[in-house]
């Protein structure tokens, strides 16, 4: 297991664990962002907050079990492409969106290194 590798799982995993503790509480912060990616609030919990939280501890469970950590990786690039089709969709771009693409791509590179290693 590479350095980079065991970074990006943990910085992909705590931070997807935390978005989506963020959106199973219903953070105020996120529902205008909703609104404007034209996505029903009664969604944050189930299912965007509920797979962001089993993606990021998928992904940390995947340290000890690595084919749980590459499905978990492809479960969120899965995700997070959709989220970005969403705004396009939507043709929303919020400053916020930075993130969206940035969780992308720690689930991209995740998934490409749990694959080469």
């Amino acid at each position: 297991m590479s350095t980079l590798y065991l970074v990006l799982v943990l910085v992909g995993g705590l931070a997807n664990l935390g978005s989506g503790l963020g959106a199973v509480a219903r953070l105020k912060v996120i529902l205008p962002l909703m609104d404007g990616a034209h996505v029903p609030q009664s969604m944050l919990v189930f299912p965007i907050g509920v797979l962001k939280i089993a993606g990021g501890l998928g992904l940390l469970a995947g340290l000890a079990y690595p084919p749980l950590g590459i499905a978990s990786a492809a479960g969120l690039v899965l995700f997070w492409t959709c989220a970005v089709h969403t705004h396009v969709l939507a043709n929303f771009w919020p400053k916020e969106t930075v993130g969206t693409f940035s969780f992308l791509g720690l689930a991209i590179g995740t998934l490409a290194l749990g694959l080469a290693l």
